[in-house]
């Protein structure tokens, strides 16, 4: 009797068809077209099935990767789309801006061949998938526990302690400073990289499941924790990083230099206008510069370039320290984004009317490597260069947002102004009271956010079962 054959190898990553450069750097539409049913199947069709998948230990909310992949393979989808959305409520948003390469598929048996399974990609196919059918699939609910739960932000922590109480048949309230949920989702990453209608569906399946949302309350001034602790049984915190940075050099203050946290909502919201009416918004010729180099950095940048202006990157270290996303450093890069590489601004001039006008920075030179392992960028004296500009954009990070921390008595804060929690349940110094996301973290990754949701959900529960 003949051996069976073992299955070939095939280390083709499928790659994801994209808007050509010339024509996306023109318009707001999403960069990333998605994959054909075709090459969706072809990639998954590539996993090994490993018996112990590293991939899910990666996953910090603990999908079960080969399983969803295998039913993408077989083309039973909506197989594919019920697993996911067991593990992860936001598998739209997650399949588009998560950083995949550095987790799950960071741990494929293939990567050492450059091979590993696309599975952000294949997550993003099977949520469009499931849009383009017009129909949601509602699980159903346990009988109401009679337990009520406050989740204080409608960021991706917060959202993700909202369905995963919701589904245990908890009672569960967001309430949310802006008009929307979503936070960073909707008001902090451009549409060309995540449609709002995709952030809007993926909350619409929230209110479904039957969670509760109060928009445009800002806990901490409209009531504050302390109140919400006489009328409910567990309060999450996931109120965000909303504290921009700034370099603290001179001319900060002057109009047209704007952190990324207000650039970014601004164009969001006001689709398009930088400065007040009485100046002109971003058009051609406007000159605008970016200072950091991140994935916030690479979104400012790449909206302003859409709005038509001259946009360059300036950032201290050399391109192989950015710490953004290799695809969006190439997608910047293809659409014309200019980056000056080993540069630091060290002054911001104004005119005669308190509006910038130029940038003083010095050259740089890399150094030793610093205690995360980039090398440290040393200024090259008598470098000093001046350089005409119409508008600065921040991007080099934000703290938590600062106003629960302070009107919450009790609550231990650290050094950063984030709220203290336990990294695996998210407890606080306070009872009844969790927190998780960036205002625990700092500035942090979607998908980390919403795994550090995902534990503090699990502990609230245990909780709530045992009064």
């Amino acid at each position: 009797m003949m051996e069976p054959q073992k299955k070939k190898i095939d280390y083709n990553r499928r790659e994801m068809p994209k808007q050509p450069a010339e024509i996306r750097r023109h318009n707001f539409s999403e960069v990333a077209l998605g994959y054909p049913v075709e090459t969706a199947v072809q990639e998954a069709s590539r996993c090994l099935q490993c018996k112990k998948p590293l991939c899910v230990a990666k996953c910090p909310v603990e999908i079960d990767i080969p399983k969803f992949v295998k039913c993408v393979a077989e083309n039973d989808f909506a197989a594919g789309i019920k697993i996911l959305k067991e593990k992860n409520l936001l598998p739209a948003v997650c399949g588009r801006v998560c950083p995949q390469e550095e987790q799950c598929e960071s741990t494929c048996v293939m990567v050492k061949k450059g091979g590993q399974i696309a599975i952000g990609r294949l997550e993003r196919f099977l949520a469009d998938w499931e849009a383009a059918q017009d129909k949601m699939n509602i699980p159903e609910i346990p009988s109401s526990t009679g337990k009520n739960v406050a989740v204080v932000g409608g960021g991706p922590a917060g959202l993700t302690v909202a369905g995963d109480l919701i589904k245990l048949g908890h009672q569960v309230t967001i309430f949310e400073a802006l008009h929307k949920l979503g936070g960073v989702l909707t008001y902090g990453i451009p549409e060309f990289r995540l449609p709002k209608a995709i952030v809007n569906r993926e909350v619409d399946y929230l209110k479904k499941l039957g969670v509760k949302v109060v928009a445009d309350y800002v806990v901490g001034k409209t009531r504050k924790i302390d109140s919400l602790l006489d009328e409910y049984d567990a309060i999450f915190i996931g109120a965000g990083a909303g504290l921009p940075w700034f370099m603290n050099i001179p001319g900060e203050n002057l109009n047209g230099v704007y952190s990324a946290n207000e650039y970014l909502t601004r164009m969001n919201l006001m689709k398009g206008f930088l400065f007040p009416e009485y100046r002109t918004p971003i058009k051609e010729h406007s000159r605008v510069a970016v200072v950091g180099g991140g994935n916030v950095a690479m979104d400012c940048a790449r909206t302003a370039l859409r709005l038509g202006a001259e946009t360059r990157i300036i950032y201290r270290r050399s391109r192989q320290e950015l710490p953004a996303r290799l695809e969006e450093v190439e997608n910047a890069e293809e659409e014309g984004i200019i980056f000056q590489f080993l540069t630091l601004p060290i002054r911001y001039i104004g005119d005669e009317n308190g509006w910038v006008k130029e940038i003083e920075y010095l050259k740089m030179e890399l150094g030793e490597p610093d205690a995360s392992g980039r090398r440290s960028p040393i200024p090259i004296k008598g470098s000093e260069t001046i350089l005409p500009i119409d508008a600065v954009v921040c991007a080099i990070g934000n703290s938590p947002n600062p106003l629960i921390p302070k009107t919450t008595q009790g609550l231990v804060i650290g050094k950063k102004g984030n709220i203290v929690a336990d990294e695996q349940t998210g407890k606080t110094s306070m009872h009844k009271i969790w927190a998780g996301g960036d205002v625990v973290t700092g500035a942090a990754t979607v998908i980390l956010a919403m795994g550090a949701g995902r534990k503090a959900a699990r502990s609230i529960h245990e909780y709530l079962v045992s009064l």
